[in-house]
């Protein structure tokens, strides 16, 4: 077997089977490594509109045809029927008290629905790993990537000009040269274990744990059943990312169209210890009967893989990239899944460093514009973990928790649609419209500020600032009264094509070339 390669990835995940294939597109010998064998489990499966445009934006500009109909619900039925997967048309979030069912009012005072897509069609997707990944996998081969799984590493010695990946395979002892490496094996992997790289902490992110599995029996929520309904939600509230959220953390429910269901918890230490997690089931149970609203949902449930522990749920790398190596921001570090945030940080960093391979792949700044990567990977990771700490800290105070997740809803949605229209420059390249003019240093703010507990008076304030901070990029219609629904509607962007430097013809057109279809909007 060939033991010379341009690019040695490891991690058959997704992004890494992804990046393989573009490195392949681009000219050069790729080897992607492999610990386990497909189909696997993995956790990771939620996606959202700024991460379905990001992976249509790559599979248009590397020639890769075949991925672009797994960015919507629609097409990807069409297309790829065996693959499962589940249908996301929005982020839906309940407030459970412990020991007290679920209920509301009109004024959805304990719940938010976002809409992310006016119709199942043009919806996201719940991706089911074992199915998606693996699908990669057969892609990446058939573009000419070497793959080789069920691989032992245990080191690299980066000395030489072409480092060396040194483990084992076939029980026979494996040496992979390569010029570059790209390590996409999840937090605190390959890279950071055989460099010895450090770990920092997330500033003001609480430590949390995280438990879950895959279940059968799962019933729908039944929480919007319990409010006085006098219309239709934006959208049916389980066809989504469900969070039930509680003080000390928050569960996800993920509904599969293959009749699993993902679920689990990412809780703080003091809940986690409580709960004492590692006695798996019995921990689950306690869980379930603390929370009644929750409970029924899962009275006929039945875990199918044993239940996974996390200790450690968050991570920070104190490198992202050297002069010959890099880790995909999935890699570098991790959040928490609260906002699905990793998806699209993990694709912006595989767009950042298939641009570097494409363009500065031989030059003498390669190692310069890794060194940037490295920079930006790092400053975003902080930035989302710095919003998901003022949410965590917010958990027992369901109206300002709301508020802070516009914060996220407004930029994600400015970005996807300035991206859309042609106009990037509008978002700037950093998550989070980091580099905007106005909301990158009031969310921060914002965030910051929540971090302090505020009460009375400067809990007002603080309410009266997210306010403000989202109105310069708010097309969405997130800072009208709306009850907590809010719609995925074209008459909001109309209203404001203004803030994307639009003309309303611009905005009729960017929505046909989606997809949108005004009439099945509520």
């Amino acid at each position: 077997m060939q033991s010379a390669f341009d690019i040695a990835v490891v991690g058959s995940g997704f992004a890494g089977s992804l990046i393989a294939m573009i490195a392949r597109r681009l000219g050069r010998s790729v080897v992607l490594l492999e610990k386990g064998k497909h189909p696997r489990f993995a956790i990771g499966e939620s996606s959202t509109p700024l991460a379905n445009l990001l992976l249509e934006e790559l599979s248009g500009r590397y020639d890769l045809p075949r991925l672009r109909p797994l960015t919507k619900w629609g097409t990807w039925q069409q297309s790829y029927p065996q693959l499962a997967c589940g249908l996301k048309r929005g982020f839906t979030f309940y407030h459970h008290e412990a020991g007290r069912e679920f209920s509301d009012n009109d004024a959805h005072q304990k719940q938010l629905l976002v809409a992310a897509s006016p119709n199942d069609r043009i919806a996201d997707t719940h991706w089911y790993r074992p199915d998606f990944d693996a699908f990669f996998v057969e892609e990446a081969k058939q573009l000419g990537v070497t793959y080789l799984d069920e691989v032992d590493l245990w080191g690299v010695n980066m000395e030489p000009k072409r480092p060396v990946i040194q483990g084992r395979h076939g029980g026979q002892p494996l040496e992979i040269h390569a010029e570059f490496i790209i390590d996409a094996t999840g937090p605190r992997g390959f890279l950071h274990r055989a460099l010895d790289l450090p770990e920092l902490p997330l500033p003001h992110l609480p430590a949390t744990q995280a438990f879950f599995s895959h279940f059968v029996g799962v019933q729908p929520s039944g929480c919007s059943g319990n409010t006085l309904q006098r219309e239709l939600p934006p959208y049916p509230p389980d066809d989504a990312a469900l969070h039930h959220v509680f003080d000390g953390g928050w569960m996800w429910v993920l509904r599969f169209n293959n009749g699993i269901t993902s679920a689990g918890v990412a809780l703080t230490a003091k809940l986690a210890n409580e709960l004492s997690l590692a006695r798996g089931e019995a921990a689950w149970r306690q869980l379930l009967e603390k929370f009644p609203g929750v409970r029924a949902q899962f009275a006929d449930a039945k875990a199918t893989l044993p239940f996974v522990h996390t200790k450690k749920l968050s991570f920070l790398s104190g490198e992202a990239a050297g002069a010959n190596w890099a880790l995909l921001p999935s890699t570098a570090g991790f959040i928490d899944p609260l906002l699905s945030t990793g998806f699209p940080l993990t694709l912006l960093g595989v767009s950042r460093l298939s641009q570097i391979i494409e363009t500065k792949w031989g030059h003498a700044d390669f190692a310069t514009e890794l060194s940037n990567y490295s920079m930006q990977t790092t400053m975003e990771l902080v930035s989302a973990g710095r919003l998901v700490a003022a949410l965590y800290a917010s958990m027992h105070d369901f109206e300002l928790f709301r508020a802070l997740t516009l914060l996220y809803f407004a930029a994600a949605s400015y970005t996807e649609s300035a991206r859309r229209l042609g106009k990037p420059q509008l978002a700037g390249g950093t998550f989070l419209l980091g580099e905007h003019p106005t909301f990158a240093a009031r969310c921060r703010a914002c965030a910051e500020a929540a971090l302090r507990h505020p009460t009375g008076a400067r809990r007002d304030l603080l309410l009266r600032a997210i306010q403000q901070a989202i109105q310069p990029v708010d097309i969405a219609g997130l800072g009208q009264e709306r009850r907590n629904w809010y719609p995925a509607r074209a008459e909001d962007l109309f209203a404001n094509a203004d803030k994307l430097h639009a003309t309303r013809a611009e905005i009729q057109a960017m929505l046909e070339r989606c997809g949108f279809n005004q009439a099945l909007v509520r």
